[in-house]
């Protein structure tokens, strides 16, 4: 084959020395616009996992790289006069020029032909090339000219970012935060050769302007950037190599995203985006030159597997397509989480957490380390900010710190608000059953109930009790509106109160449009086939459009008579004995359809604003808060995003709990969606965790963060983050109502208190556990003990 790379990036470089490699007969050439051995930019990062991978691919090239790089494995944070240090997290880091240099070197050795000063326009000056990768860049001539085939999604993201150099030498990857009257600024710096170091500042947007940075040219820029790090660089120089850029040199992140990744031109010429052509990964978790690497890998990897000739093209780069798209967008999502951390940082962290807070949240910024991941990489650092975050909530709950050997972990950390301290951070959440008979709850929710608060959990939450007979999402649905159902409530939280130390909550609520359908398992939200009720809601409407039944709009006599039943209910919750109320406000239902702008049409007081649209669900919990014991909480529900455009976002969502924190509400329970069908929800573990994070930082108000929640890892990374102050689980206590006695035991936490009548199954839980690590560590350490595999047989081949 004949294959042309434009562009003599890592991309281009890596893929042309693999395909020369491969078959030595085809011809390669990379063509690059800048001189030979010549390039800017200072250093790139990459991870260990990185560096095997090019281990078995090119072992020459990596040995030369591996002469080169600093590695690393801590981290350093300067922040707020602390400097606090974490370990075990393996970076390469090398000179972008020294980089190059090598691969260019190896091409050569290979037989590739380099051609420099050339600038390329169009794919089709190569109309001789079966194969034309792509390779030139973020800002690709070859991807614009094909736009409509490649489909690029381009988002520009807010922070200004300068990219910068020093001759002070770092001996790990150190975060600088430094506040200035303005805003913050963060540098984030590490060593990529014996003499220099990489030093990139960045900020907000309005905090840039504010010091007049947007009018600076490139070495008032510079000095700035010095005197703000004084400190750090102790008399160094900051330096810039970006002769290419005009204007300013301080730039926006661009984020790329390509639906096609190949095509075939009108020359017959096949062509391919590699890099930062067809994807980008932000700097915050140094992975743009990973990606590159692995894609030229990955191409290689397809023609190896398929034949590398110019029939099979097609073939290949659709299976390259389709092998890299997962890995990539799952690379893209963890650093998009890790730039949009750093994008907030300044708004929602510096000034609210403490120095070792903000290290454990920056550190599990991407969401991809979670708390035992930490404890493989730095189990000293771990246990030391474990017992940190066990003695300030032990502080809180006015409790002493239990003497034991290994700290409590987060989630088994007591939790305390008004009169009322739950014994750990997880919530059993409100799950419906639809087994209660006329809203009257009988011995299945005993037992259902009863279980889970036996299992561990430090809250239990009743499923949403209905307040009136209309407002039950099912005829199985439970009710607080008769005196049997409040008697009935009493029998089961006196039995979780005699034989637990669980406490137990009651979710109260109107179903609204979503009302008179059918239980779960005859099909959900589906209309009754007979004996339906009036249904209302905020506005008239259907929530499946042609299939439910029309909610016709309340009137503010419904209003009064529905506000009224909701006092009613709380005042039953209270005398029934429970220890928590919540009020649902969330997921379609009568005052979540207030909320939402998709639901709510009102022309009165009641709708327009979300001030307006708040109105009524505020009124309604000023009603029950003011008849609910001052002693005992009071959450609300809420849907923080309606995944529709023109719904409710997550900045709403944080105007919406800062109105009922005003109102004395005490925690927001952040859940989302299910207020429209038409709603595209993107899923994933713990996919609604950042909506909590978010109200709990910017409304100041504490929160339940809930949502695909399945492992003590979850929790205790949401936890020790910051994130959330409770955690909800539902499918998880579904399947084991032990789940938290479990957990515990997974994660070896043994200093837990089980029910009397099961203390003998304990200890054989926990050895059974404690077997399986130690199978698992025993294999791990036999195939790490094994020699490597020769490269053909790792699918290298020659």
């Amino acid at each position: 084959m004949k294959i042309v790379c434009i562009g003599g990036g890592p991309a281009g470089l890596y893929f042309g020395l693999l395909m020369k490699k491969l078959d030595a007969a085809h011809e390669v050439i990379v063509v690059e616009r800048n001189k030979p051995y010549d390039t800017f930019g200072w250093g790139v990062v990459f991870s260990d996992a990185t560096m095997d991978n090019m281990r078995q691919w090119d072992a020459e090239s990596a040995a030369e790289i591996e002469q080169a790089f600093n590695h690393w494995d801590d981290i350093e944070l300067l922040f707020k006069g602390r400097t606090i240090r974490s370990g075990g997290h393996g970076f390469v880091g090398i000179g972008r020029k020294k980089l190059l240099n090598i691969l260019q070197e190896r091409c050569e050795q290979l037989g590739v032909k380099l051609v420099f000063e050339t600038e390329v326009r169009s794919d089709e000056d190569y109309a001789d090339a079966d194969l034309i990768v792509a390779s030139d860049g973020i800002n690709s001539l070859i991807r614009k000219k094909y736009e409509a085939t490649f489909k690029p999604d381009i988002v520009t993201r807010p922070n200004r970012y300068i990219w910068l150099g020093t001759n002070k030498v770092y001996d790990a990857f150190t975060f600088d935060f430094r506040r200035t009257e303005h805003g913050w600024f963060q540098a984030h710096i590490y060593k990529f050769d014996e003499n220099t170091s990489t030093f990139i500042v960045e900020t907000t947007e309005q905090t840039w302007r504010a010091h007049g940075l947007d009018s600076a040219d490139q070495d008032q820029s510079i000095a700035f950037c010095e005197q703000l790090f004084a400190e750090n660089l102790g008399g160094a120089k900051l330096m810039s190599n970006a002769r290419h850029l005009r204007g300013s040199a301080w730039i926006n992140f661009q984020r790329v995203v390509c639906e096609q990744w190949w095509l075939q031109n009108a020359r017959g010429s096949h062509v391919v985006l590699m890099g930062d052509a067809v994807h980008t990964a932000h700097f915050a978790i140094g992975s743009g030159t990973k990606l590159a690497i692995e894609d030229a890998i990955e191409l290689t990897r397809q023609f190896q597997l398929l034949g590398d000739s110019p029939a099979q093209i097609p073939e290949v780069l659709a299976a390259y397509q389709e092998a890299r798209r997962v890995e990539t967008l799952r690379l893209q999502n963890a650093a998009w989480n890790a730039m949009e951390w750093f994008e907030v940082c300044g708004q929602r962290y510096c000034d609210q957490l403490d120095p070792e807070q903000f290290m454990y949240s920056m550190l599990t910024r991407s969401q991809r380390i979670s708390h035992e991941n930490l404890r493989l990489r730095d189990a000293a650092w771990l246990e030391g900010y474990e017992r940190w975050f066990a003695q300030r909530a032990a502080d809180a709950a006015g409790r002493q710190l239990p003497a034991q050997d290994k700290p409590t972990p987060p989630m088994f950390t007591p939790y305390k608000v008004r009169g009322l301290t739950l014994k750990n951070r997880i919530v059993v959440s409100p799950m419906a059953q639809y087994s209660a008979r006329d809203g009257l709850v009988g011995d299945y929710h005993l037992m259902h109930l009863g279980a889970r608060a036996m299992g561990g959990a430090g809250l239990v939450m009743v499923e949403m009790t209905c307040v009136s007979p209309e407002g039950r999402i099912t005829p199985g649905c439970p009710g607080l509106y008769r005196p049997e159902h409040t008697a009935a409530f009493k029998r089961i939280i006196d039995w979780v109160h005699s034989y637990t130390d669980a406490k137990i909550g009651i979710q109260i609520g109107h179903a609204g449009a979503k009302a008179s359908t059918r239980l779960a398992w005859e099909g959900i939200d589906q209309p009754l086939v007979e004996g339906n009720w009036p249904i209302v809601s905020a506005s008239e409407q259907q929530y499946l459009p042609g299939v439910s039944q029309t909610a016709r709009a309340v009137t503010a006599e419904d209003m009064a008579q529905i506000k009224a039943q909701f006092v009613a209910a709380a005042q039953a919750a209270h005398e029934a004995g429970a220890d928590w109320l919540e009020l649902h406000c969330a997921h379609g239902y009568l005052l979540s359809s207030f909320i939402s702008p998709l639901t709510n049409q009102r022309s009165d007081e009641y709708g327009g604003s979300l001030e307006n649209r708040l109105r009524y669900p505020l009124e309604v919990f000023a009603a029950v808060r003011a008849v609910w014991p001052e002693d005992k909480p009071m959450s609300v529900r809420i849907s923080a995003h309606d995944w529709v455009e023109g719904g409710t976002t997550p900045a709403d969502a944080v105007e919406i709990a800062k109105a009922f924190k005003a109102a004395g509400a005490d925690m927001i329970d952040v859940s989302s969606g299910q207020v429209s069908k038409q709603e595209k929800p993107v899923y994933g573990r713990m996919f609604q965790t950042p909506f909590a994070d978010r109200i709990r930082q910017e409304a100041g108000i504490a929160t339940i963060a809930v949502g695909a929640i399945s492992e003590a890892d979850h929790a205790n990374s949401i936890l020790a983050a910051g994130r959330a102050d409770l955690c909800a689980v539902a499918r998880s206590h579904l399947a084991n109502p032990a789940w938290t006695l479990t957990e515990a035991a997974k994660i070896g936490h043994t200093a837990i208190t089980w029910p009397p009548q099961y203390r003998s199954g304990k200890q054989q839980m926990e050895a059974n556990f404690a077997r399986e690590q130690a199978a698992q560590q025993a294999a791990l350490s036999a195939a790490q003990a094994r020699p490597p595999a020769n490269a053909a047989s790792n699918g290298q081949g020659q």
